[in-house]
């Protein structure tokens, strides 16, 4: 590139760049131009917001309009239906000892249901949901091909004979209804609700067979732990004739479903709303959206189809639950169906998987009921639950207690191996001698291991079902009022970053002392099962920062189960105490020594460790050898330069 094309590319640089100062915008101009588009953006928005008021209450439009008028709008949109979308709402409740449910003539749905025995944290009554938190709708397609949903019309109730039954009407002309019919079982949470329709043949779409089903609740805060409560929040399902599945429950979630399924329920910690539907659910769709503060813990949206007859010789059933958690009682509607057609509502209920859930089911639970049935007090029917589970394992743990004694009397003829082996590449044989020492001796690092593996499944499925007891709730023992959910003994209301989030805002004294003495427990363990052999860099820190992360993560959990496990590791260390001091370690000595004398069969092991060491050691030769020779090739090749 040349001189005079260089001047002449910035020339036209020049040029451009004062062509676009000079007729840059002034800064009334860019006022101007901000307003025109904060206009367009609110005419956008006001769009908006009349397409979702015209979707919320398909009345709108009409309300301004006159009576005349209105009417033959209504009739062009709505058909034979048009009479049914103005009315004025009313209320039925229907109540028996345990429920009360009420019915509003506005979409003949339920729009409130109070379990009458229970109540909320604040000592409120027990509201699963009210007026404005949830909604069933049906979508009818009229025979001009126009769409209707049942929420947006008034029903008429009738009321008969039967205090806990109502229906809704659906009124079109003289011979033309839709019914809704409500009937609540009494001492029960089962409310019956069916679907049908009379002389709707010229009403609705010849091509009916199914309805489509919108069902959308938000679900109440009801506990005082909310961070806790939401791990147990979930839309559970039940596939038919298979198990009981859910959506995730620690994140947003949504799921389309193409088998039949037999229920929806909207699960709460302790509470739930469930929907039965007797010839299934068919192409659900089902959402759940977390709320990340505020009143409401999660909303769940179901959409779905349901059979319906439009000749109205058959009804479409369904059957509403509102009930607790309680796992006998959720077991219990089982017995009143026929075989294979079991809802297993139990299965709300979170015991844990496979062999967890059978520990739970099989022994805990029933064990549980069965001290209920004598000891009024669960603070001291969990102390009871305790020992005997710390009973029953007393075998393994004294098993456990002598594999540990073992090796300790064992751990100077241990550390004299060490010194005559201390060599990195001595560790082979440092190894054997060690394990052919503990074989001639009868002892066995793995003993120990095994009685504290078979205890797992008992102590994990603990952790499964202390959270999950609703007999539980709102039980006090001691400081604390609700055994269902942390025992604060300090609280504050500033937000501490990690703090807050990780750890709460309190303190929960049963969670702090069960920290305090497992701290205990683990430093008097470590001293009595060191067995002289190095053990990995780290991990006797580690040992003592389990009980502290264990501080962090039980913080906001049910104090009943940090209490159970205050309780246990207090027995443990009882246990461990007592055995420390009624056993005899001289004599234990005597007998290990007495059974090194003893013929000795190599086990399996021992076998497989000295083929190891063998091989190690050859090729430990075969390197030695390899050096070696490379030593003499460079000293040769040295004294031929030196010649």
């Amino acid at each position: 590139m040349d001189k005079n094309t260089i001047i002449g590319f910035v020339l036209i640089g020049i040029v451009l760049f004062g062509f676009s100062w000079l007729n840059r915008p002034t800064p009334e101009q860019i006022e101007a131009q901000r307003r025109y588009q904060d206009s367009i953006a609110q005419i956008e928005q006001a769009k908006q917001a009349a397409i979702e008021k015209q979707k919320a209450d398909p009345m709108a439009s009409f309300n301004n309009l006159p009576d005349s008028v209105k009417e033959a709008r209504l009739a062009d949109s709505f058909g034979s239906f048009a009479k049914a979308m103005t009315g004025t709402e009313e209320f039925i409740t229907l109540e028996n000892e345990k429920v009360a449910v009420k019915l509003s003539t506005k979409g003949g749905r339920v729009i409130s249901a109070t379990l009458k025995e229970y109540d909320n944290y604040k000592g409120e009554p027990l509201v699963l949901f009210d007026k404005n938190e949830s909604v069933f709708d049906l979508a009818l397609v009229t025979a001009a091909n126009q769409r209707v949903n049942t929420k947006d019309m008034y029903f008429t109730p009738i009321k008969g004979d039967n205090a806990n039954a109502a229906v809704m009407r659906l009124q079109m002309n003289e011979g033309s209804y839709l019914d809704f019919t409500y009937t609540l079982q009494p001492n029960d949470y089962r409310m019956d609700f069916s679907i049908k329709g009379t002389g709707l043949n010229g009403m609705l779409s010849p091509s009916t067979e199914t309805l489509g089903m919108t069902w959308t609740q938000d679900i109440r805060q009801q506990e005082k732990g909310r961070k806790f409560e939401n791990r147990y929040v979930g839309l559970y399902y039940k596939v038919e004739n298979d198990d009981v599945e859910n959506l995730s429950e620690t994140g947003n979630d949504s799921k389309n479903v193409n088998e039949t399924l037999q229920w929806v329920g909207y699960k709460d910690m302790f509470f739930s709303t469930v929907l039965v539907a007797k010839e299934g659910f068919k192409e659900v769709k089902m959402d759940s959206r977390m709320y990340e503060n505020g009143e409401y813990m999660k909303n769940f949206h179901t959409t779905a189809t349901v059979s319906f007859d439009l000749n109205g010789t058959q009804t479409t059933d369904f059957q509403y639950f509102f009930l607790p958690n309680k796992y006998s009682l959720l077991n219990d509607y089982n017995d009143t169906l026929e075989d294979g057609q079991e809802l297993r509502l139990e299965k709300l209920v979170p015991l844990g998987w496979g062999i967890f859930r059978w520990v739970n089911q099989y022994f805990i639970i029933p064990l549980f009921n069965f001290l209920g049935g004598f000891i009024d007090n669960y603070g001291w029917l969990i102390f009871l639950l305790t020992v005997i589970v710390k009973l029953i394992l007393f075998p393994l743990t004294y098993k456990s207690y002598m594999s540990s004694a073992k090796m300790r009397v064992l751990r100077p003829q241990v550390e004299e191996i060490n010194a005559k082996y201390p060599n990195q590449d001595q560790a082979m044989e440092r190894q054997r001698q060690i394990m052919e020492l503990y074989s001639r001796a009868g002892a066995s690092p793995m003993s120990g291991c095994i009685p504290m593996l078979l205890q797992m499944p008992i102590l994990i499925a603990l952790f499964m079902f202390f959270p999950s007891a609703i007999e539980l709730r709102h039980e006090s023992f001691l400081w604390a009022h609700d055994l269902s959910t942390y025992d604060a003994i300090i609280s504050w209301d500033a937000q501490i970053p990690l703090i807050s989030t990780y750890f709460g805002n309190h303190i929960s004294l049963f969670c702090l002392l069960m920290t305090i003495t497992n701290i205990v427990y683990t430093k008097y363990n470590m001293e009595m099962t060191n067995t002289g052999q190095q053990q990995m860099p780290g991990m006797k820190t580690m040992m003592y920062l389990m009980p502290l992360m264990f501080l962090f993560i039980f913080n906001s959990y049910a104090s009943g189960l940090t209490y159970y496990y205050f309780i246990s590791t207090l027995i443990t260390i009882a246990q461990t105490l007592f055995f420390r001091y009624t056993i005899d370690e001289e004599k234990l000595l005597a007998k290990l020594e007495a059974n090194k004398r003893k013929p000795m069969k190599k086990s399996g092991f021992m076998k497989r460790l000295e083929e190891a060491q063998r091989m190690q050691q050859e090729q430990l030769k075969r390197q030695q050898d390899q050096l070696k020779q490379q030593r003499e090739q460079r000293e040769q090749q040295k004294n031929n330069r030196h010649r």
